[in-house]
């Protein structure tokens, strides 16, 4: 990854009639990174993505372009790629005539115009499509469509909102990773917003994720999903191995006592916590050599995995496994080991979480 910085956002606010959508949003994207704008719908990403492409003024802050200040620059001079959830192509023009829109706008020549659209084309795998009349695509020739006119211009900035969100499961993921292929094979920096933290991890760099318009952590995907900041943040990710629990102190070392049994930590928490165990950081034990033991009250197949739903003296707790492990049935018991290092999660205040 080259880490010299292309797009710098600097402590945007925006709030309309009066309600504040975006407060001291800061962070910045490298050439040639993919960054998701991650969060539930309302948090202020879509709005985050318009300022950015200056289709919307902020009410404080700066957004720059390799050190230059955008804020006088209009959306069309500032050689920035949008595609929206819907696609927004012309029904009236081709797939060829809706790829040539923007360089026509931008008066290049015919035959530019003619081989960037097959360049394209190819990009995208639809040659031959350039006759085809938009309405007798499917969903996903038409989001192909959408992402070749959004290339063809070659932007320096690729700005994707909810590009996948109306396409059916099978489809989404398969264009997922043609899209992600794509971007890496261009090089392209892009931003890329979606409320699926799935589709977040599998296409970016990193992760801005956003609530009620602040953001609530930055990080490589896996990074956040392993520590994730807040209560909020593991919540929104499906983690819901929760537990409450005390730090106490014995000979020297500290752990805390929870419900389903005491944990070694690490020195600096006091008082009341929260712990989070990792659903995929548990292995099977034997009878012989365990660290926790429960009931399995429910086993749900995901295809390579499954989910066993675990009940520990009365705390239900979800962990994943291999569907080829050696899984007992529901009611009988399941004995667990797990590396606290790799799968142990601590919350200073269950209400105002602070990151280890």
């Amino acid at each position: 990854m080259n880490h010299r910085i292309t797009l710098t956002v600097e402590q945007i606010t925006k709030s309309y009639s009066d309600k504040k959508v975006l407060e001291g949003i800061t962070f910045d994207v490298a050439e040639g990174e993919v960054i998701a704008l991650l969060g539930p719908s309302g948090c202020g990403k879509s709005t985050l993505l318009f300022l950015i492409a200056g289709l919307e003024k902020p009410d404080q802050g700066a957004i720059s372009w390799q050190g230059h200040d955008l804020s006088g620059i209009p959306s069309h001079r500032r050689d920035f790629g949008l595609m929206f959830q819907d696609y927004a192509l012309f029904p009236h023009m081709n797939v060829s005539e809706n790829i040539a829109f923007g360089l026509q706008m931008d008066g290049k020549e015919q035959q530019f115009i003619r081989d960037r659209v097959s360049k394209v084309l190819d990009l995208v795998n639809l040659r031959g499509y350039e006759q085809r009349e938009i309405s007798t695509l499917s969903g996903g020739e038409a989001q192909r469509v959408a992402l070749a006119r959004a290339l063809a211009p070659q932007p320096v900035l690729l700005m994707l909102d909810e590009p996948l969100g109306s396409i059916d499961r099978t489809l989404r993921e398969r264009l997922l990773t043609e899209l992600s292929h794509i971007l890496r094979q261009l090089r392209q920096t892009a931003i890329y917003v979606t409320h699926d933290q799935e589709e977040a991890f599998a296409i970016s760099d990193r992760v801005v994720l956003l609530r009620d318009g602040h953001i609530e952590q930055i990080g490589e995907p896996q990074s956040i999903y392993q520590h994730p900041s807040s209560r909020f943040v593991a919540e929104f990710l499906g983690l819901t191995n929760f537990i409450p629990g005390t730090v106490k102190t014995s000979f020297g070392k500290q752990f805390v006592s929870t419900s389903i049994g005491d944990f070694p930590i690490n020195s600096g928490y006091q008082g009341e916590v929260t712990i989070l165990i990792h659903p995929n950081g548990v292995t099977l034990g034997t009878k012989e050599n365990f660290q926790l033991a429960g009931r399995i009250v429910n086993i749900t197949f995901r295809g390579n995995t499954c989910r066993v739903t675990v009940d520990i003296s009365s705390q239900l707790l979800n962990f994943d496994f291999l569907s080829n492990e050696a899984i007992n049935k529901i009611g009988e018991t399941i004995y667990l080991n797990f590396d606290p290092d790799r799968t142990l999660h601590i919350f200073q205040d269950p209400f105002n979480p602070i990151n280890r």
